[in-house]
C-alpha cells in the first residue's frame, strides 16, 4: 500500500508540474519537482498510457539530442475531458472542461419554481442530454458537481442545502447510477478555491480565502494547495457571519447577518422593493445598471460596500495571500469590485494592500470551471484513482 501510495503521490506531482511548466522535457519535469529521472520516467509512461499526457513534435529546448517535450492531452482528439454540473437555485449550469480548466461548451438550464422533490432527477436527464450532445468521442473521466450549502464530498452527500429543501441527499450516488460515470461532489465555494489553485493566480497555491455571494453565501479557505473541510466538511458556512453597520433584520433573530444583508435573494427582493425591476432577479438589476439606471447601480454599489465590510472580517482572521470574491456584478464590472476593495480596506485591520482582493480569474466563467474541478482537482491529486 505505501509504495502504490508513493507512485500516485509521485505521478501528481509530474502531472501538476506539466500544468505549470508544459509543455516540457523529462528532463526538466526531474529537475522541476525534485523527482529521480527514473521516477519521472516510470510516472510519464503511466501517464501517456492514461492518456492524460501527450509527447509533441520537436525539440523543447537546447540542440544535440532532441528532447521531447511532453504536455497535458488537450488536444481535440483523444484529449480528455470533465464534465461539471452547478446547481444553483434559478438554474444549473453544465460544462465539458479539459485538463487545463478551459471550457468546450457549456449550456443552462433554468429550473426557478420546479418542486424540489423531483429537481435531481430532471437536472440529472438534462445533463445526460447534454453530454449526448457535445459527444466527440473524447474520454469523459467523469462529472464534477458543485453547489451551495453543507456538502459532503467524501460520501457525495448533500447535507443541508435550505434553499432546494434538500436534506442528507445522496446527491453523487444518484448521479453516477444515472449516468454510469465517475461522479465527485462538492461545495461551490470550497470548488471556486480548487479551480484557483489548481488553474489560477500562483499565489493562491500559498493561501487564500474564497468568499462566494449569490443566492447561497459560502466561503472557503486553503493554505499550500490543500482546501481545508473540517470536521464532516462543514467549514465554510458564514451565513451569519456579521457585517459591520448593517441594520437588516435576519431569520435567525439577529440583524446583519452575511446572508440576509447580501445574497442574492436579499437583493432582489430590494430591488423590487425600490422599483427597480419587476422580478427579483439580480441579472436584471445588472443589466439596469448597465444601461445607466442610476438606482441599480446605487443599489449594487450599496452591496459591493456591505460584502466589502464582511470580506475584511475574513481578511482579519485568515490574512491569506489573495481573497477572491465571486459576485456577479463586480465580476463583470471592474467598478464594484473597486468598491469590495475599498470598503474592505477601511474595516481591515490587517489588509493595507486591497489589490490582494480579486475576482476569479475564469471571470463570468467561474462555476462552469469551478464545478468541473471538483472532479478534475481530484484527477491531479490521484491521476489513476477515478473510479
Amino acid at each position: 500500500m505505501a509504495g502504490d501510495s508513493r507512485a500516485a503521490a509521485n505521478a501528481a506531482t509530474v502531472l501538476r508540474t506539466v500544468l505549470e511548466h508544459g509543455p516540457v522535457a523529462r528532463s526538466a519535469i526531474a529537475r522541476l519537482c525534485g523527482l529521480s529521472p527514473a521516477a519521472v520516467s516510470r510516472q510519464t509512461t503511466g501517464l501517456l498510457r492514461s492518456g492524460l499526457l501527450r509527447e509533441l513534435p520537436g525539440p523543447a529546448d537546447g540542440v544535440g539530442r532532441p528532447r521531447i517535450p511532453l504536455d497535458l492531452h488537450t488536444g481535440p482528439v483523444g484529449g480528455p475531458v470533465a464534465a461539471g454540473l452547478h446547481i444553483g437555485v434559478p438554474a444549473s449550469t453544465f460544462s465539458l472542461v479539459d485538463l487545463r480548466g478551459r471550457i468546450l461548451a457549456r449550456r443552462s438550464f433554468p429550473h426557478q419554481g420546479r418542486p424540489p422533490a423531483g429537481l435531481s432527477a430532471e437536472i440529472t436527464a438534462e445533463l445526460g442530454r447534454f453530454l449526448a450532445a457535445f459527444d466527440t468521442g473524447r474520454p469523459v473521466l467523469g462529472v464534477g458537481a458543485a453547489l451551495g450549502g453543507w456538502v459532503d464530498p467524501d460520501t457525495g452527500t448533500v447535507v443541508r442545502h435550505p434553499a432546494l429543501r434538500w436534506q442528507r441527499k445522496p446527491l453523487g450516488a444518484e448521479l453516477a447510477t444515472a449516468l454510469g460515470l465517475p461522479v465527485r461532489v462538492d461545495n461551490h465555494a470550497r470548488a471556486v478555491a480548487r479551480a484557483e489553485i489548481l488553474f489560477g493566480r500562483p499565489e493562491a497555491r500559498r493561501s487564500l480565502v474564497h468568499l462566494f455571494i449569490g443566492n447561497v453565501v459560502d466561503a472557503a479557505f486553503g493554505i499550500e494547495g490543500t482546501v481545508h473541510q473540517g470536521p464532516g466538511s462543514a467549514a465554510g458556512d458564514v451565513a451569519h457571519l456579521p457585517v459591520p453597520r448593517s441594520p437588516t433584520p435576519c431569520p435567525c433573530g439577529r440583524t446583519g447577518c452575511l446572508q440576509a444583508t447580501a445574497s442574492d435573494a436579499a437583493l432582489g427582493a430590494e430591488a423590487v422593493r425600490r422599483g427597480i425591476v419587476p422580478d427579483p432577479s439580480v441579472n436584471l438589476l445588472v443589466d439596469a445598471a448597465a444601461t445607466g439606471d442610476p438606482r441599480a447601480d446605487r443599489l449594487l454599489r450599496e452591496r459591493a460596500r456591505a460584502v466589502g465590510r464582511a470580506a475584511a472580517l475574513l481578511l482579519d482572521v485568515f490574512n491569506p495571500a489573495v481573497m477572491v470574491v465571486t459576485e456577479l456584478a463586480s465580476v463583470l464590472h471592474e467598478g464594484y469590485l473597486e468598491e469590495i476593495r475599498g470598503a474592505a480596506a477601511a474595516f481591515s485591520h490587517v489588509c493595507d494592500d486591497p489589490g490582494r482582493i480579486v475576482g476569479p480569474h475564469a471571470g463570468p466563467a467561474v462555476l462552469p470551471e469551478a464545478a468541473a474541478t471538483v472532479l478534475l482537482s481530484r484527477v491531479f491529486r490521484d491521476p489513476f484513482g477515478i473510479a
